[in-house]
């Protein structure tokens, strides 16, 4: 097994463990939290097939989805705390 097979796993792994969290959590923080492991974990996946592909361009694909994860993660803190700063 290579690397990439490796942390292809643990990646999943830790997705498992986050819709878990989804279905039990005890607040919608929690909920919350493990959505966005379980979306940041889909773009490490999709890295690592770039990785795999040997293609550059994934990279890319990467980054714009980073970035709209970040500006949900803050939405969706809003939202949580009531809009309070």
């Amino acid at each position: 097994m290579t690397f990439i097979d490796v942390a292809f796993a643990v990646i999943v792994l830790s997705m498992l463990a986050a819709t878990v969290r989804i279905l039990k959590g005890p607040s919608d923080a929690d909920r919350g939290a493990a959505a966005d492991i379980i979306f940041f974990g889909f773009v490490a996946l999709v890295v690592l097939l770039g990785l795999r592909l040997e293609t550059g361009y994934i990279i890319d694909i990467a980054l714009v989805g980073t970035i709209v994860g970040f500006i949900a993660a803050l939405s969706l803190a809003r939202l949580i705390t009531g809009g309070k700063r």
